[in-house]
């Protein structure tokens, strides 16, 4: 197909494809169909179903935008099944809203947009809307109702439903999220209880509890991402129910009711009497488990019902009997299975039972006293007190204990007491009424009844009545008083006086006297005497037996015959009437020897060494004079001291045996201590010690001595104040002025240059440091001895003969000092080679330094490392491959040395002198360079290829570049040269048949800065017929053994002769080559692809265009991604800018067509033209046979239309044979008449058999049935109104038979096909 350039051009459309926003509104009132709700769904209808009123437009969809290069005013329109949406404005193109959209219900359909210039025939293109989608819907929740039952004990984290909404919008607006708003009931307290997860699942959050809640109704919500909606931000949400029903679990104890218990029952009641009833239930209201009762309580007279939980009596009550009235059970409710831990469910409760008392009892008596008294034991009948004599009125029998009891209670334990008996009128009892239990007395009624003389003994009985028990009322007592008899005797001692002695210090309880005893002729009590010391103050010392009149020691401790010797006391005789006799005590304390001697004044002595020494020891004894005790001896205890002195053992005179030496003293203060004891006689023996210092003075009697006999020491020349050394000397004086000693030079050769200093060491210890003199400097190079003979004298200043000295000698060495520092040797620094990847271990190098002093001790330090990568800086990398030995080694510390990272490493060193005394230590800062020599250690890298390679195989000459690849190697030298070759070639069809080719492609290596660059060339003609892709596989291999190898494929597009487009110029072959560049410029400013010209050339034959061209210009459109333009792509493209367009035209741009596939030679041309003209000849042969054919076919059916019109007249209607229709066309059934369309017409008429106009019918009229011929309007209206019928209608020939009016204005004639045309 070719596209004529010049002339009036018709309008295109640029445009293929538009987006319309679902959420566009309609304007004020929409269509009919929509404003009564019945907005449409799906794809069914179009335009023309429902009655659209007229409305204001909505809102603008789009906009139809046509080109026309001639500049025509255009006229838009739309049309097809999908139109009825929109409303165009047909001359400006606005395209508006007129049915509303849903993109979930219809995202996307096609639309013919048409345009018309008016001149041209109209442009109609299909138009794809694609309905943008709009946040117009929320969540729908899937799969309602949400409800589910959970246990109760359900684990924390648990998930207990996953519901899911899902939301039709696309992007945020579908994504869904779920929240919980609202828990029923108390969502205040329980909203925590559950939360949701993304997914939609509910997770239990805390613990749930049938008791508390047994449902819970979840307000789940669900809330999209939020998306545009008219242009606002808009988030869709809706909510749901989730409903959870808790099952029961039996996790919980059942629970008595109506607690707390209580119940009466009467003692002596029948056995089975009910007390009460306790009713316990299962908490868990959902299990409801069965329940049994038990008492616990062991002994108990009560039993429970298990099943009822009725408490009856089930033993013999007597409440006094019990330990009290209030009995307490323990009733246990127990379920009947096993609760979820498998422990047994049960709950305890205390009933109180009150035993209500019956007068049952009699009051009895008790010996006891209250509150002590136990009534569980026997009751006694039987009592004995005394009373004295003529005693007061209301005044109690003594030493009577009675407690009358009744164990009833209330008013049952109410009673009466009285007396009987023969004395009963001499006494009187109280109380006379108790009410339960109380104490019982007996008072004197009558005093002169109660008489010693007359009787010793009186007998009453004491009757307890009960009146509220009359058949077992009474209780007797039957109590025995003895009188006691008054006192009238005062006891008598047979001395008024006692003379007892006694020891000091006697202990307690020691006897002075067996028994000192008194007369009392009274009888009883009254006769029986206690004796007592007085007065008051005595009985700290002494005490007396009350009973027996002994008189013993109370408190040894106070007898000290040395405070007192002697005491007097009365001692005291009382009856039993209190009636008392004294008689006198004289006690003398004998002496103890307890006293030990006593030492007067204090002894310290100051004497001067080489003296004696005397002196008295006094002391006293304070116990008896004269006696044994107090007699007194001395004597010197052993000590460091004590053969050194003597003392006299009866006076206590001590002196010493010899002068005494200061210097033979250890103690620093020369004092001596002696020990003396003084002891006496008695016993056992006492004694006391004294200590007796004497101090002993020091006298300068001894002269200096040097702790050495000589002193050899060395010194550094030049070196003025340095110590040199230091002498010793002790003195044996023991204070420091005798002890004091200062050292002094002799006078000698040397001893100027040196000077000597004194100093404490201790005491009577001095040194003298010896040193040279500051301003003195010994050069050891001049000395011609290398040594100083020195005498050193030690003299005691405080000695009265200056004489007292000694001296020594001293010899002082004069040494070498180490002043130069040290020189490494520059040969020990030339260059180091070592290889990397660790393949030298070890020592790699040594270095060496000097040093000209005599006595040194070099040692190598390094400072820093710096690492190198040809001129630059490899920062860190290198500083822990080398390491540098104190004694100059260097040696490989790592296997990770890599050339490739660092070609060499500089190490900044120096060496030092460790016996440097003086000067610079340290040797010049020197750099040792370690070269890295590089392995062939890597494999050739591929740099990445981003471009896309293409080949025309029809302008590709051998030695033609196609392709690049490129490499690099991070080996130096020859081992990191690369060449390139190519391993195989092959083509991958577009069918996706592979084909290997051989010595297609070749390759050329060339070196760049960093890489190797491989130039991929045609070694062959290609073949321009072959589509598809090469893929050459392309290695490259570095140079030094061993060599290492990389690969990588390249993709050539091919393009093929079919994409070659021909362009054909109305100017000739020079005009085109000389404008050659201008139009390749335009042709790639509007295709934005590669322009690849094959040839340019002069045309003869332009009779196939309506143009006269004269050249040709061929090409291939190609884009670097290795896609090509065909024909219609290029017309597209040039068409839709009119600019180019213009352009091209300008430059004599004619026609566009495709490309020739070959260029034929003269014999081709020739033998295609003889074929042509053969086929041709044949061409017109079967056409004129098949209009022949046709024509006669023709012609039959004209004279079979008149025979069965005239035939058919001669029918009545009734007799019409209902069938098929008149064999014929569509366009007209007989002459005169055409009942199709129940026209009348002339049968002169040209019924058209002999031709087939397109004006005056449609090509597919036979299809449809009808007639459309532009020359009659009414025929349109007519059309316009036809209805389809069924095919059981009356035929319509029949009707025009009839002369009646057809009753359907068109027939669909089923036995009409296409082959009738």
């Amino acid at each position: 197909i070719l596209l004529v350039v010049s002339g009036n051009t018709v309008p295109f459309f640029n445009m293929t494809v538009v987006y319309v926003p679902e959420d566009l509104e309609l304007g004020e009132w929409g269509s009919l169909r929509e404003a009564l709700g019945c907005r449409r769904s799906g794809r069914g209808g179009g335009p023309g179903q429902g009655l659209t009123l007229p409305v204001s437009p909505g809102q603008h969809a789009f906009q139809l935008m046509a080109t026309d290069i001639d500049g025509d005013p255009l006229t838009y329109s739309i049309s097809g099944p999908d139109a009825f949406y929109f409303s165009v404005d047909a001359q400006t193109g606005n395209v508006t809203l007129r049915n509303s959209l849903d993109r979930e219900l219809l995202p996307k359909f096609t639309i013919i947009v048409k345009v018309f210039d008016g001149k041209n025939e109209a442009v109609s293109k299909k138009l794809t809307i694609i309905v943008e989608d709009r946040n117009d819907n929320a969540p729908v929740f899937q799969y309602l109702p949400y409800e589910t039952s959970i246990p109760e004990n359900m684990k924390l984290n648990s998930i207990i439903y996953t519901v899911f909404a899902d939301d039709s919008d696309t992007g945020n607006a579908s994504k869904v999220s779920y929240s919980i708003e609202e828990v029923i009931p108390d969502s205040g307290k329980n909203h925590w209880l559950f939360y949701i997860l993304p997914n939609g699942s509910v997770v239990l959050n805390g613990s749930l509890d049938y008791a508390t809640n047994a449902f819970y109704q979840l307000k789940i919500l669900a809330k999209d991402g939020g998306g545009l909606l008219h242009n606002v931000l808009t988030f869709q949400q809706s909510s749901t129910y989730l409903s959870l029903t808790i099952r029961d679990l039996p996790n919980l104890d059942p629970r008595f009711l109506n607690e707390p218990y209580s119940g009466f029952v009467p003692e002596n009641c029948s056995l089975g009497t009910t007390v009460l009833t306790v009713t316990a239930v299962d908490r868990d209201t959902g299990v409801n488990d069965e329940i049994s009762y038990s008492i616990t309580n062991a002994s108990v007279p009560f039993a429970i019902s298990a099943t009822t939980g009725t408490i009856t009596v089930s033993g013999p009550l007597d409440r006094e009997q019990l330990p009290s009235e209030e009995v307490l059970l323990e009733v246990t409710a127990r379920e009947k299975n096993l609760d979820i831990h498998g422990k047994v469910a049960q709950a305890s409760t205390m009933v109180a039972v009150m035993v209500t008392d019956v007068n049952d009892n009699k009051p009895q008596f008790y010996r006891c006293s209250l509150p002590s008294c136990d009534f569980s034991t026997s009751a006694q009948n039987n009592f004995r007190g005394n009373i004295i004599e003529h005693s007061s009125s209301r005044l109690p029998v003594s030493n009577l204990s009675i407690v009358a009891h009744d164990p009833d209670k209330g008013i049952n334990s109410n009673y009466e007491l009285y007396l009987q008996g023969p004395n009963a009128s001499a006494f009187t009892v109280s109380p006379t009424k108790i009410v339960g239990t109380g104490e019982v007395q007996l008072l004197v009624q009558d005093p002169s009844s109660v008489d010693y003389e007359i009787s010793h003994v009186m007998v009453v009985q004491i009757i307890a009545n009960d009146m509220g028990n009359p058949t077992d009322c009474c209780s007797t007592a039957t109590v025995t008083i003895d009188l006691i008899d008054s006192n009238d005797h005062i006891p008598e001692f047979p001395q008024s006086t006692y003379n007892l002695s006694v020891m000091e210090n006697s202990p307690t309880g020691t006897i002075i006297s067996p028994n000192i005893t008194a007369y009392d002729p009274d009888s009883g009590v009254l006769g029986q005497i206690t004796y007592q010391l007085l007065p008051e103050s005595i009985r700290k010392i002494f005490t007396v037996n009350a009973m027996t009149g002994a008189v013993l020691v109370q408190n040894g401790s106070l007898l000290d015959r040395e405070t007192r010797s002697i005491y007097y006391a009365n001692l005291q005789a009382k009856d039993g009437g209190n009636l008392v006799g004294t008689t006198v005590l004289e006690i003398t304390v004998l002496d103890d020897n307890d006293m030990a001697p006593i030492i007067t004044g204090s002894y310290f002595i100051s004497v001067e060494e080489g003296q004696n020494v005397r002196t008295q020891i006094q002391a006293i004894d304070n116990d008896e004079p004269g006696s044994r005790n107090s007699e007194l001896g001395f004597k010197i205890l052993p000590g460091p001291f004590s053969n050194n002195f003597t003392i006299n053992a009866t006076t206590g005179e001590m002196h010493s045996k010899e002068p005494l030496d200061r210097e033979a003293l250890e103690d620093e203060r020369g004092q001596v201590v002696v020990t003396v004891e003084v002891y006496d006689h008695g016993v056992p023996k006492l004694h006391t010690s004294v200590n007796v210092t004497i101090t002993v003075g020091d006298m300068n009697d001894n002269a200096p001595m040097f702790c050495n006999q000589s002193y050899e020491f060395s010194v550094f020349e030049d070196s003025p104040g340095s110590l040199v050394g230091e002498v010793e000397a002790t003195d044996a004086d023991r204070t420091e002025i005798n002890s004091r000693i200062s050292f002094l030079l002799q006078r000698g050769s040397g001893s100027s240059n040196f000077l000597i200093r004194s100093s404490p060491l201790g005491r009577g210890y001095y040194g003298g440091q010896l040193s040279v003199d500051p301003d003195m400097s010994l050069d050891y190079d001049t000395l011609q001895q290398k040594f100083f003979f020195l005498v050193v004298l030690a003299e005691n200043t405080a000695a009265d003969n200056m004489g007292d000295t000694a001296s020594v000698s001293v010899v002082v060495h004069i040494l070498d000092m180490n002043d130069e520092p040290p020189t490494i040797l520059p040969a020990s620094l030339q260059d180091v080679h070592v290889s990397e990847n660790g393949t030298q271990q070890g020592l790699v190098h040594t270095l060496v330094a000097s040093d000209p002093d005599t006595n040194h001790s070099l040692v190598f330090e390094e400072l820093a490392v710096t690492c190198f990568k040809g001129a630059s800086s490899a920062g860190e990398v290198c500083w822990d491959w080398f390491v540098l030995a104190p004694n100059g080694s260097v040696l490989v510390n790592s296997s990770d040395i890599d050339y490739e990272l660092c070609d060499r490493v500089v190490l900044t060193l120096r060496a030092e002198d460790l016996y440097t005394k003086k000067g610079n230590r340290y040797s010049q800062n020197e750099t040792l360079r370690i070269l890295i020599t590089d392995v062939n250690d890597n494999t050739p890298l591929f740099l990445p290829i981003l471009q896309t390679f293409v080949v025309v195989p029809e302008i590709s000459p051998v030695d033609l570049q196609v392709a690049t690849v490129r490499a690099t190697d991070a080996d130096s030298g020859p081992r990191g040269a690369i060449a390139f070759s190519i391993v195989s070639v092959v083509l991958v069809e577009d069918n996706g048949v592979s084909r290997p080719f051989e010595n297609l492609f070749k390759v050329v290596t060339a070196p760049e800065q960093d890489s190797y660059v491989g130039s991929i060339q045609v070694a062959s003609n290609l073949d321009g017929s072959l589509k598809g892709q090469y893929q050459v596989t392309v290695e490259a291999q570095d140079s030094e053994a061993p060599a290492h190898t990389a690969q990588t494929v390249l993709n050539i597009f091919t393009v093929d002769q079919s994409y070659r487009v021909r362009l054909q110029f109305t100017t000739t072959v020079d005009k085109v080559q000389s404008n050659s560049e201008n139009i390749k410029a335009a042709l790639t400013t509007v295709t934005k692809a590669g322009v690849y010209v094959v040839a340019i050339r002069s045309i003869e034959d332009t009779r196939a265009s309506q143009v006269e061209a004269k050249s040709v210009m061929e090409a291939y459109f190609v884009y670097s991604n290795g896609t090509a333009l065909d024909v219609n792509q290029l017309s597209v493209l040039i068409q839709s800018d009119p600019q180019v367009l213009a352009q091209l035209v300008k430059l004599g741009l004619a026609v566009i067509g495709p490309g020739e596939v070959m260029k034929p030679t003269r014999e081709t041309e020739l033998i295609g033209i003889i074929a042509g003209l053969a086929v041709f000849l044949l061409i017109f042969i079967l056409i004129m046979t098949l209009v022949v054919v046709l024509t006669t076919r023709s012609y039959k059916r004209k004279l079979s239309a008149m025979k069965a019109l005239k035939v058919a007249t001669t029918f009545s209607p009734a007799m019409a044979q209902q069938g098929a229709g008149i064999p014929g066309t569509n366009q007209y059934n007989a002459e005169g008449a055409n009942p199709m369309l129940n026209l009348s017409l002339d049968p002169s008429h040209d019924l058209g058999f002999h031709e087939d106009s397109s004006s005056v019918a449609s090509v597919n009229s036979l299809d449809e049935n009808t007639v459309n011929a532009p020359e009659d309007n009414n025929l349109k209206v007519m059309q316009g109104k036809a209805q389809l019928t069924d095919p059981t209608d009356e035929e319509v020939l029949v009707a025009a038979l009839n002369l009646k009016d057809p009753t359907k204005t068109a027939y669909i004639n089923t036995t009409f096909t296409t082959t009738d045309l």
